[in-house]
C-alpha cells in the first residue's frame, strides 16, 4: 500500500480496482447517503461509474483524487477523503464520506485538515473549498473545525430534490493567507 497522507490516527491511500466492496458497503447505508443522493448507490453504478471515475482522476491529476482511509490502530476502513480539481488549477475542493461507525470521533475533521495542509503546504494551492446542503449541520461543523469559513448560501435546481434542498447549499473556503496565519497562531 502506498500511503497518500497520514495523520495521527488515519492512513489514506489511493483506491484500486479491487475496492468495489469498500465503496458498496459505504454507499449502502442510507444514513451515510442522506445528504448526498438519499438512496443507496447500486453495485453496478459503483463498478461501472463511481470507481472508474475515481481511478480516472488519479491518471489526470497525480496528487488529487479520492482516497480510502483506514484507522491506524486496527486497520478498519473508515471511508474516504477527497481533494478534487476545480475549474481553477489553483483551487481544490475537499470532501469526505465516512462509515457511520466512524462518525463523532473526529476523523472527518482530522482527515480534512490533513488534505487542506497538503493543498497549501505541498501542492501550492491558493484556495480550498467545500460545500454541503445547508441543513447538513454536522458537515458544516466539520468544515468550521477544519479551518474553512462560511462563504455563501446558493440554490441549485434538482429534478428530484432531497428534503432540505429548499434551504440551499452552502460553500465554505479558506485561502492560503488565512491558512498560513492560522498556522502561526
Amino acid at each position: 500500500m502506498i500511503v497518500y497522507r497520514e495523520t495521527a490516527r488515519l492512513v489514506m491511500r489511493r483506491f484500486t480496482a479491487d475496492d468495489v466492496e469498500l465503496l458498496v458497503g459505504l454507499d449502502s447505508d442510507l444514513e451515510v447517503m442522506r445528504f448526498l443522493t438519499g438512496q443507496v448507490t447500486p453495485r453496478e453504478e459503483i463498478e461501472n461509474v463511481v470507481l472508474p471515475a475515481i481511478l480516472a482522476v488519479y491518471a489526470e491529476h497525480r496528487e488529487l483524487g479520492t482516497f480510502a482511509a483506514y484507522q491506524k490502530a486496527d486497520g478498519a476502513f473508515v471511508g474516504w477523503f477527497g481533494m478534487q480539481p476545480t475549474k481553477d488549477p489553483k483551487v481544490v475542493g475537499v470532501g469526505y464520506r465516512l462509515n457511520r461507525t466512524a462518525w463523532g470521533k473526529g476523523y472527518a475533521t482530522e482527515g480534512t485538515k490533513a488534505l487542506i495542509d497538503k493543498a497549501f503546504g505541498e501542492l501550492g494551492m491558493d484556495r480550498v473549498v467545500a460545500d454541503t446542503m445547508a441543513v447538513n449541520h454536522r458537515s458544516r461543523a466539520v468544515m468550521r473545525r477544519s479551518g474553512l469559513r462560511f462563504v455563501r448560501v446558493y440554490h441549485e435546481h434538482f429534478d428530484d430534490p432531497l428534503p432540505g434542498t429548499e434551504f440551499g447549499e452552502v460553500e465554505y473556503a479558506v485561502d492560503r493567507r488565512t491558512w498560513e496565519a492560522g498556522r502561526r497562531a
